[in-house]
C-alpha cells in the first residue's frame, strides 16, 4: 500500500512528495527542496524511514518543481523522468530563476522522458500516467486507481486551477483536459496538489468556480 508524505519547500511554497510502500523503495515526486535545511528535511525523513528511492518523477518542470532535482539526483544516484514538452523549461532554469530572483544553477534534462499511458512503478506498486497539458505542455498527473488518489502537480487545487499565463500555458486546453480525464474520474479519489491543501474530485466537481 502507497504511503504519502508531503513537505512544502523554497520560497513558491511548493509541495514536495515521497510515495513509499511495503518494500521501502519510494519515488520522490517534483523535488522542490531548495534550501539547505530544505534539503535534510527530505533526506531525513528517507534515512528514518529506511527508504530506497529509485526515481525522481516530475508532474512538470516549472522552476519550484526542479529546485531540488540536482540534490536528489547526486545523493540517490536514480534517473530524473519528466515529460519531453516540458525540456525548455528545464532548458530555460537560469533564466527563470532570475526573473523570479532565484538564483539557481544550470541542470541537467531529464534521464527519460514519460507520457500518457505509461506507468511508474516502485516497489510493488503501479502509478498511471494522465497528460493534461494548460499549466505547462508537459504536465502529467500521477494516479493510484487501486487507492484512489493523484500527484495533481499544478493543473488542480482546492478552489482552484493552475496559472495559465506562463510559457506555453492554455486556459481552454486546461478546463478541456481537466473535465475530460480528471473530473471523469471516482468523486472520493484524493487530489494531492502541487500547492496548498489535499481536495478531491468530488469536492472540486461540486465547488470550484473554474469548474462550475
Amino acid at each position: 500500500m502507497i504511503q504519502v508524505q508531503k513537505f512544502t519547500f523554497n520560497p513558491v511554497q511548493e509541495n514536495t512528495y515521497v510515495l513509499y510502500d511495503e518494500t521501502g523503495e519510494c519515488i520522490i515526486v517534483d523535488a522542490g527542496c531548495y534550501f539547505d535545511y530544505e534539503q535534510k528535511e527530505l533526506s531525513d525523513f528517507i534515512e528514518k524511514k529506511q527508504l530506497t528511492p529509485v526515481k525522481l518523477v516530475n508532474t512538470h518542470c516549472h522552476l519550484d518543481h526542479i529546485f531540488g532535482i540536482t540534490y536528489c539526483r547526486t545523493k540517490y544516484k536514480v534517473p530524473f523522468v519528466a515529460h519531453q514538452a516540458d525540456l525548455f523549461l528545464i532548458e530555460g532554469f537560469v533564466a527563470s530563476g532570475e526573473r523570479w530572483g532565484i538564483p539557481v544553477e544550470p541542470m541537467d534534462g531529464p534521464d527519460e522522458f514519460i507520457d500518457e499511458n505509461d506507468v511508474i512503478e516502485f516497489g510493488n506498486s503501479k502509478l498511471e500516467l494522465i497528460h493534461v497539458p494548460g499549466h505547462a505542455p508537459g504536465h502529467l498527473v500521477l494516479y493510484c486507481s487501486e487507492q484512489s488518489f493523484m500527484m495533481a502537480g499544478d493543473v488542480l487545487f482546492y478552489g482552484s486551477i493552475g496559472r495559465t499565463d506562463l510559457p506555453k500555458g492554455n486556459y481552454e486546453q486546461l478546463i478541456t483536459n481537466i473535465q475530460q480525464k480528471l473530473l471523469i474520474l471516482p468523486e472520493e479519489t484524493l487530489v494531492y496538489s502541487g500547492h496548498g491543501p489535499d481536495t478531491s474530485i468530488g469536492f472540486e466537481k461540486k465547488s470550484n468556480p473554474f469548474l462550475s
